[in-house]
């Protein structure tokens, strides 16, 4: 059985880490498009279509990557509500937990 610890922020980072992850590959595409533009003219058949096609859907690949990352955090932000929401609770039943305690009883004498 694997053991691995979440800390108070390590969804939080992993969410920051996500969008930046978006941003990232937003402008590599759209870098790669400026990058290939003077291949314009140069190819024929179906390597032209192929090349158009790209640059065509060029922001809608941007936008599918953007949406399916968002979904992922989406999930980061909901298990990060769930955790800081069970260390929460836990904190509070261990709490009233020890106020109902008689400490007292439990002395060596």
């Amino acid at each position: 059985m694997s053991r691995w610890e979440v800390g108070d922020t390590t969804l939080a980072t992993l969410g920051q880490s996500t969008s930046g992850s978006g941003d990232e590959l937003s402008s590599l595409i759209q870098q790669l498009v400026q990058a290939a533009e003077p291949l314009v003219g140069k190819f024929d058949g179906a390597g032209k279509a192929a090349f158009d096609s790209f640059k065509t859907r060029a922001d809608g690949i941007t936008a599918d990557l953007r949406a399916g990352l968002g979904s992922i955090q989406v999930g980061q932000e909901g298990m990060n509500t769930a955790f800081v929401s069970g260390s929460d609770t836990m904190a509070d039943d261990a709490n009233a937990s020890m106020g109902a305690a008689n400490f007292d009883a439990a002395k060596f004498r």
